[in-house]
């Protein structure tokens, strides 16, 4: 999971207030009421889609100026979600909440091949959102501790599995707790003919979100990963 990470040292970075703002979503007027009352119940709500992502022109753009690949990747993935609206609702107390913003926590491989939980917070701006992450990657190093942050729900969870081309994913669930986060992960980017892909999983809740949803995220996730600067 080595990386280049993005030459930052002159960018003026003000620490974002994760703040918990959101705001709770009328469920009598929802249009997915009966989705959400037929799925929220389930032992198992999560489904799952992969899908390989053209990664060609961020792979060249990140190598021309060398900077990190995956917190690029990373960058494009929260701009992607945080456009899609349904990726930042949550089940709070028997209620639906939309968060205005959410950002990121990762795995970050450790030199023993452990990992801990590093936590990211999203900036519209790419240079920003690298430096910030480069100076929690690299106080989380200095811990090498595990770091999961239990009680943060603002967030989407993602993992990298940079040693595998993956076609399908599975994560490790807690089923007796209410958990509503996204996760999603980076596999290892391969060439096919003159295109360069990468695979990502995306596992959700089917009580808040369909297919369509996780369709409009890969959509957005290719817009982004085409024209990110």
């Amino acid at each position: 999971m080595a990386m280049n990470i993005l030459k930052t040292s002159k960018i003026n970075i003000e620490k974002v207030q994760t703040k918990n703002i959101y705001r709770e979503l009328d469920l009598q007027s929802w249009n997915r009421k009966d989705q959400y009352e037929f799925f929220k119940d389930y032992d198992n709500p999560f489904f799952n889609i992969v899908a390989n992502i053209n990664v060609t022109r961020l792979y060249e753009f990140c190598k021309k100026k060398n900077i990190s690949f995956f917190l690029s990747s990373l960058f494009c993935s929260c701009k992607a979600a945080n456009a899609v609206e349904e990726f930042r609702y949550r089940i709070k107390d028997d209620k639906i909440i939309v968060y205005d913003t959410i950002h990121a926590g990762s795995t970050i491989l450790h030199s023993d091949n452990t990992f801990g939980f590093c936590y990211f917070d999203y900036f519209e701006d790419h240079r920003k959102f690298a430096a910030h992450a480069q100076k929690e990657i690299e106080q989380l190093r200095k811990t090498k501790k595990l770091e999961p942050r239990v009680d943060a729900d603002n967030l989407i969870h993602y993992s990298v599995i940079p040693w595998i081309s993956f076609t399908s994913f599975q994560h490790a669930r807690n089923l007796g707790t209410q958990d509503t986060i996204p996760k999603i992960v980076f596999g290892k980017h391969f060439q096919e003919g003159a295109v360069k892909k990468m695979p990502v999983s995306v596992e959700v809740n089917h009580a808040l979100l369909d297919g369509y949803h996780v369709g409009q995220y890969f959509e957005r996730l290719q817009q982004t990963v085409d024209t990110v600067a």
